[in-house]
């Protein structure tokens, strides 16, 4: 079975003030998306895979890594996960563990702990609550959204679907601000 690591990165981050794309801005001595693209790649991972779009985000990305364009960025982070499963289909890959870009705090032993642990939706679990990075099998694919501006929280929090939660160590809280981002640097 093949597993791909996602990072979506493609977004305008509409709540942003500040004066450059928050992705490219420096949090705590780097990017602020050089946090997320760097705690996979300590996993055993197939493959490496960001989905970008807004921000050029080319010279950051780590060698090990797939720049996946969404030239469809602006219709939300719907269309960032169709790009993703749509190039995990044509790479015949079985799972993907799907993250965020803007996600300073998410370690490499949460995505490590996710994608080792056995089932074919695994969310990680911080206090109680889930949030990214989850893996998903390509038989739940269909589950994703494919229009407007939500992730895959129906299927995160789904009571239906058969959701297997990891306690994780880091924090899932993302950078959406430029408040946000004071309070953590």
């Amino acid at each position: 079975m093949t597993i791909g690591a996602v990072i979506l990165a493609a977004g305008s981050g509409s709540r942003w003030e500040g004066p450059d794309h928050k992705l490219v801005h420096p949090f705590r001595g780097k990017p602020l998306v050089s946090w997320s693209l760097e705690a996979p790649l300590e996993a055993d991972f197939d493959e490496f895979i960001v989905i970008t779009g807004s921000a050029n985000l080319t010279s950051l990305i780590p060698e090990k890594y797939t720049e996946v364009h969404n030239p469809d960025w602006e219709l939300g982070q719907a269309s960032s996960l169709k790009s993703a499963v749509n190039y995990a289909e044509s790479m015949n890959h079985e799972s993907l563990v799907i993250g965020l870009g803007d996600t300073p705090f998410v370690n490499s032993e949460s995505w490590n702990q996710v994608l080792q642990q056995p089932g074919k939706l695994v969310c990680a679990s911080y206090e109680g609550k889930r949030r990214p990075p989850f893996k998903i099998h390509k038989d739940f694919w269909q589950e994703l959204p494919t229009t407007g501006d939500q992730g895959a929280r129906n299927v995160l929090n789904s009571t239906t679907l058969p959701v297997v939660e990891v306690s994780c160590g880091g924090w899932p809280d993302d950078i959406d601000t430029v408040e946000d981002l004071k309070k953590w640097n």
